[in-house]
């Protein structure tokens, strides 16, 4: 590995994957903009997709990754232990390429250890993708919290855990592109469903199947790709897309274009079963002006509530299919919807306006 030689004003961004979700994705768009300012970064991630995307200029470190794969039992141990070994091998590689003139900025929450092994002058920024809902994630903090100099965390409901653990917090919203325009809230004929999301358990499709099965004649689309150690789980989702409730009814697009997924989609769901921080595809969906339902937690509740969408309670088929017969059946309960979901994202999410604010809070 070629050492980075740093310079006043380096920022260097800390992801636990080489793959590319939604919070590398706002990653990237920072990268973007600190270039845009003059800034040099580096970036220090695992291997994969996410280093391909990365802009001409900025340097890429590899470390190992930094987080479990699915594991379970005795493997989920062996899992464990490797991780332990792997932060305090990325926090070396870190420790080397921060000790002089770099702002350390920390993308994700199992990236965070190596952060503590590190230990970077100045300590680093972590920018809070994870709404802490698990004994495991708390953990993770509590290890790292001597290393965090600030928590950014992209909605309010993602900064209430930190604040009550005693971490200095700010919020700096999420945001995607705007003024884009308003796609048709026509219904086709056949109704399709949409979800824009990673094939991983947390992000409820299984629920969703089981609320469209339920509903005869309304299509379904999922839209994302899946991370290696979720295999058996989209294997899951596969077969009880054959059964015959389903059959037929289902399709898996793998990654694709955002806004022709949105123009064939006439409800958006967001079905996490776990709180979401501020998801982007809930966004992207509102500015497009297309109906949104989402589960009742997280940043998703603070994007929606008000009437710019429809809250649904976690892991709860039956709401869920009620809320989407709903929004169907409704014109005027659509318009309404979609131009106040519009407005939000004009007033609060344009990224061109929450990205260079976001990366004051995480560089300041």
């Amino acid at each position: 590995m070629t050492e980075p030689v740093m310079s006043t004003g380096t920022l260097v961004f800390v992801a636990h994957t080489g793959q590319v979700s939604g919070a590398e994705k706002v990653m990237l768009d920072l990268i973007d903009v600190a270039l845009e300012r003059g800034r040099r970064v580096v970036v220090v991630c695992p291997d994969g997709p996410l280093p391909d995307r990365l802009p001409d200029g900025v340097q890429h470190v590899p470390i190992p990754p930094l987080g479990l794969s699915g594991e379970r039992g005795l493997r989920r141990l062996a899992g464990a232990s490797r991780l332990l070994v792997d932060w305090v091998r990325a926090g070396r590689i870190l420790r080397r390429i921060t000790r002089h003139n770099a702002t350390t900025i920390v993308n994700s929450l199992f990236a965070l250890p190596a952060a503590r092994v590190a230990s970077p002058p100045g300590r680093a920024s972590w920018l809070v993708h994870d709404t802490l809902s698990s004994g495991r994630q708390r953990a993770v903090v509590r290890l790292s919290a001597p290393a965090i100099r600030r928590a950014v965390a992209v909605s309010e409901a993602t900064a209430a855990p930190l604040t009550a653990m005693g971490l200095p917090t700010v919020v700096a919203h999420n945001g995607v592109r705007w003024p884009v325009p308003a796609l048709s809230t026509e219904v086709h004929d056949p109704p399709v469903v949409g979800i824009l999301a990673l094939l991983t358990p947390w992000k409820g499709h299984a629920v969703l199947l089981e609320a469209v099965a339920s509903l005869p004649g309304v299509e379904l689309e999922f839209a994302g790709g899946s991370f290696p150690g979720d295999a058996d789980h989209v294997a899951f989702l596969h077969e009880r897309a054959g059964r015959p409730d389903l059959a037929g009814r289902v399709r898996f697009l793998g990654h694709t274009d955002t806004e022709d997924a949105l123009e064939r989609w006439d409800v958006v769901v967001s079905a996490s079963v776990t709180p979401e921080a501020g998801p982007l595809s809930v966004l992207e969906a509102m500015a497009y002006g297309k109906p949104v339902i989402g589960t009742d937690h997280g940043g998703t509740t603070e994007f929606l509530r008000g009437g710019a969408g429809i809250l649904v309670p976690p892991s709860d088929a039956p709401a869920l299919a009620a809320a989407i017969t709903r929004v169907l059946d409704d014109a005027d309960l659509r318009r309404a919807m979609t131009a106040q979901a519009r407005d939000r994202i004009g007033t609060k999410h344009d990224k061109s306006v929450t990205l260079p604010l976001m990366l004051h809070e995480l560089s300041s």
